[in-house]
């Protein structure tokens, strides 16, 4: 689900495109896509059971959902234009959408990992403090990076104290696989085979930096702002699909599992490691907190370390970010990408 830095100056050339204004906003037909992974199942199920449907047909529009089978590509999509929406994290929504000048809004932040993404060490009862002087196998600049700083810097450790070896997600298995290689970062589905091999311990995981590494919808901003249905027929979608999954429904639950290519017991495995939000009144009390705001300012300084901001970014405040409450931080004459609660309230007022 996390995006390495490949194609990334390609991706923000292409939003150029998408920052073009347009004269025929309002429409009757979205495009959202998606890709695989535990807390976006979801998706592919609400437009297989014609649950999308129903909702886009309560406001009038037609939405179709397409899977896609590369995350960044799927990024690369949205940001040009291609779809209205498309589910991303909240470092890649910053850094390719946002830094590229396409004005994005996260309009339902559906899920956090709560240990789906870890760092994990050859050998037993090994610890985070033994990593120094590692070289540690990760995609380079991805949230798995992310997630390696902030270990460290509760280790007490800097980045400078292990050596970073850019490997791509579909190889970190392999690579980790190979004697040479003593620490990996990885996600689910591939940390839990790596987490399999025998004389190994994951010394940090994303449950230690709970809401951190965040799985959101995003829409285009303006697309929204001209067609509210589009916002209100996806918020009612997902909540009801959500209500389903809480509920234990195995049919629905059995779905994802296959789309997922897992049986059932493997993907609740999943879902035990991700920390879905699952009524609009959970999700508003997690993006009206001033915690989501100080992790966005971290997402954004790790992003501006890494050049991952845009060539103009002369600090971490370039972007300016936008939270419910009238909340800002960043550049306000820059805001390009926004926390919206304006649907959560009214599907927890049941006004949709």
């Amino acid at each position: 689900m996390k995006t390495p830095p490949i194609l990334r100056s390609l991706i923000l050339s292409l939003a150029l495109l998408a920052s073009v204004p347009s004269f025929a906003a309002v429409k009757k037909e979205f495009n959202i896509c998606w890709t695989i992974y535990a807390g976006w199942m979801p998706w592919g199920t609400i437009s297989n059971e014609k649950i999308i449907d129903k909702w886009a047909s309560k406001y009038g529009i037609k939405i179709n959902i397409v899977q896609l089978n590369d995350y960044i590509e799927s990024i690369n999509q949205y940001t040009a234009g291609q779809f209205d929406g498309c589910t991303m994290t909240n470092m890649d929504a910053l850094t390719i959408p946002a830094a590229g000048g396409v004005d994005t809004t996260a309009l339902i932040t559906g899920s956090y990992s709560d240990g789906n993404d870890g760092v994990v060490l050859k050998g037993a009862d090994k610890k985070l403090s033994d990593l120094k002087g590692m070289a540690v196998y990760l995609p380079e600049l991805s949230v798995s990076h992310y997630l390696l700083v902030r270990g460290l810097e509760k280790a007490g450790l800097q980045e400078k104290d292990v050596k970073v070896v850019n490997t791509s997600d579909a190889d970190i298995v392999s690579a980790f696989g190979t004697s040479g290689v003593r620490a990996a970062v990885a996600w689910n589905p591939q940390l839990s085979v790596i987490k399999k091999t025998p004389q190994t311990t994951e010394v940090f995981s994303s449950s230690q930096v709970p809401g951190e590494l965040i799985d959101m919808m995003v829409v285009n901003t303006q697309t929204l702002k001209d067609n509210p249905a589009l916002g209100k027929a996806l918020t009612g979608a997902w909540f009801e699909m959500m209500a389903k999954v809480q509920a234990g429904d195995t049919q629905a639950l059995s779905a994802m599992a296959a789309d997922s290519g897992t049986d059932l017991a493997g993907y609740r495995a999943q879902l035990k490691t991700t920390h879905l939000f699952w009524t609009p009144a959970d999700t508003l009390t997690f993006i009206s907190s001033p915690a989501l705001a100080k992790t966005m300012q971290r997402v954004a300084q790790f992003s501006f370390d890494k050049g991952l901001l845009g060539e103009g970014a002369q600090s971490a405040d370039f972007i300016g970010m936008t939270f419910p409450g009238g909340v800002t931080v960043g550049d306000t004459a820059n805001s390009k990408l926004r926390f919206d609660d304006s649907y959560l309230k009214l599907a927890a007022a049941g006004q949709l």
